[in-house]
């Protein structure tokens, strides 16, 4: 069979599980993108990114065998995406170990601010955040995970995560107030 960017999911994992190169690429191409956002949400750069992306993939490919064919392939790809780039978070980083628990509370981000920022421009700067805060920081706010889990995934206390949620939200208030400082300049 031909494979191209017009097979269906189900052709697609077909060839796969056959070996097929061409099933592969279009596979790995249909999906790219929306992977891509995934691994961004928890590295700093698009190196990094692409590493978790391609072994993902890897895996994906390797895996195929145990994938029932459940009609949620990106489902499943998205999940082998999410379970790669946290391995490389609790590879790559250093979590501080909170000891004082009684954690400050800062206000929250200001919806008013958020608005007035594109995705994009809210996207880049949660990358601009220190690696374990970015990372409990989208597991909590972005994937909605509750600090026990975060803590059980990361091999981290409660106590840490919350203090890199708080941590999170207080850069990113001063990034936001950075960028208002410099759109009002302009």
């Amino acid at each position: 069979m031909r494979y191209s960017n017009k097979s269906t999911d189900k052709e697609l994992i077909q060839g796969c599980r056959k070996g097929d190169r061409l099933a592969q690429k279009h596979l790995y191409e249909k999906y790219y993108g929306r992977m891509y956002g995934i691994a961004m949400r928890y590295t700093k750069n698009q190196e990094e990114a692409l590493d978790i992306l391609n072994t993902s993939f890897l895996k994906v490919f390797t895996s195929l065998d145990k994938y029932k064919d459940s009609n949620n392939l990106a489902g499943w790809i998205a999940k082998i995406v999410f379970n790669s780039a946290i391995d490389h978070v609790r590879r790559n980083t250093k979590y501080k170990q909170v000891i004082n628990y009684n954690i400050e509370r800062d206000g929250a981000v200001h919806n008013g601010s958020l608005q007035q920022l594109q995705a994009e421009d809210l996207y880049r700067l949660i990358q601009r955040l220190p690696n374990a805060s970015r990372s409990v920081f989208n597991l909590y706010v972005v994937d909605g995970y509750k600090h026990k889990e975060i803590a059980e995934m990361l091999g981290i206390s409660v106590g840490t995560s919350k203090w890199h949620l708080a941590n999170a939200r207080k850069e990113l208030r001063a990034l936001l107030e950075q960028q208002k400082r410099y759109e009002a300049a302009r």
